[in-house]
């Protein structure tokens, strides 16, 4: 039995985050789940929900709490000021529309079962445990680029494709028609277009101390422009960069890259590939 485990065992798991519960976030940040429900109602955080309808917090949306938290009992502010003030300061995005990722893992086990593959099998292959993709693919926890990118590679497709993107070119993409993934806690892809296209544009929101995971490479070239915030991108042949609002950056995809945003404010990124291969 010991050895069939070894054989299954990935010879690198990859680190993942699990969703908490409103009880247990509700201690960690030392309110009630009634407030948190009335923060949630205010757009503070906007917390996944499970089939049953369960919250499920990311250690992302903690951090705002506390942030909140402080706010209320230190500075005494009530929730809309918390809110307004955690705007200001690029915690929370602008007032505006609030996109919701749809949930990739019933997807992902679809492809999965049309395969016929178990669940070992694909694990080994995007070099994760078993458990954190059967939790994947619950939604019960989310992936990194890195690991989304080994996934879709043993699909024998793109990271595109998770977007379930239609076929067709709408040209002009409106803010609350974007499609929308989440790509590990505290980073949200939001895709700017799709169809027939030789580009691949994204928005990035990145939370502080949020990144890619793991270094990644593919074929083609990217291109990014930092919107807001700050973002550290290292390249496998030894390059690394500290880019500010209003840098722009060009690099080959083959270059292994790994990103984190080290700041203390979301970062946002205007992230093009090019072909739609990533």
């Amino acid at each position: 039995m010991a050895s069939s485990q070894t054989r299954t065992r990935p010879a690198k798991t990859v680190r993942a985050q699990e969703f908490l519960r409103i009880s247990d976030v509700a201690r960690a940040v030392g309110v009630s789940p009634s407030i948190l429900r009335t923060w949630e109602n205010l757009g503070l955080v906007t917390p996944q929900r499970t089939h049953s309808h369960y919250r499920l917090y990311t250690q992302a949306d903690v951090r705002i709490l506390k942030r909140a938290q402080y706010l209320r009992r230190v500075r005494g502010l009530n929730a809309p000021a918390i809110v307004h003030l955690l705007k200001r300061e690029g915690v929370l995005p602008p007032a505006g529309v609030r996109l919701k990722a749809d949930p990739i893992g019933p997807r992902l086990r679809r492809m999965r079962l049309r395969n016929g593959y178990s669940l070992s099998k694909v694990a080994r292959a995007a070099g994760v445990s078993v458990g954190f993709l059967s939790a994947l693919e619950r939604a019960q926890m989310t992936a990194s680029v890195a690991t989304l990118r080994r996934i879709a590679r043993f699909y024998r497709m793109n990271i595109l494709a998770l977007f379930d993107p239609s076929n067709s070119n709408p040209g002009r993409v409106r803010p609350a028609d974007r499609k929308v993934l989440d790509a590990g806690p505290g980073v949200r892809m939001e895709l700017l277009a799709w169809g027939n296209t030789l580009m691949e544009p994204h928005l990035f929101r990145i939370a502080p101390s949020s990144g890619s995971g793991e270094s990644y490479a593919h074929d083609g070239e990217e291109f990014l422009y930092i919107l807001k915030g700050r973002l550290e991108i290292s390249l496998a042949d030894g390059a690394r960069q500290l880019l500010q609002e209003g840098d722009s950056f060009y690099f080959e995809s083959n270059n292994a890259h790994g990103w984190k945003n080290p700041g203390k404010k979301e970062t946002l990124v205007l992230w093009i590939n090019t072909p739609p291969t990533f």
